[in-house]
């Protein structure tokens, strides 16, 4: 028997990028550049850092969970009752990197947030893309 009350659902976003490991971890990780590519923040790669992501929707408060530069980065994701973890994975190819996000805690009553989370990841990689195109 499952007790649907703990299950949790995840939004999972994967994309091969054409840069290396090193390059993605840059943007996913200098502050000036997350704000091109995700929210306005005051993020530093220090486990127990925290921080908030912000748009013109409002916030998100975040804690750093992990940072194994150029393979690992996770941190937590509260905002408007969602608590929630992303995990950035980067695994080198031979074309560049596997870039895997995975946003994990969705209960079965937050259809809004996941929702919106599957809607909005897919839009932020689009413009992380942009930004690792443009910068050196």
């Amino acid at each position: 028997m499952t007790n649907t009350a703990t299950e949790t659902l995840s939004v999972i976003v994967e994309r091969e990028i054409a840069f290396p490991p090193e390059k993605i971890w840059r943007a996913l990780t200098q502050p000036q550049l997350i704000a091109e590519w995700l929210m306005q923040n005051d993020f530093k790669p220090v486990v127990d850092h925290r921080f908030s992501l912000s748009a013109d929707w409002g916030a998100v408060d975040c804690q750093v969970q992990t940072v194994e530069p150029n393979k690992t980065l996770s941190y937590t994701w509260a905002a408007m009752g969602l608590e929630s973890v992303v995990t950035w994975t980067l695994t080198p190819t031979s074309a560049g990197t596997h870039l895997r996000m995975e946003q994990s805690g969705f209960r079965s009553d937050q259809q809004q947030a996941y929702q919106g989370a599957k809607f909005g990841w897919p839009r932020f990689f689009a413009n992380l893309e942009q930004v690792l195109a443009r910068i050196d």
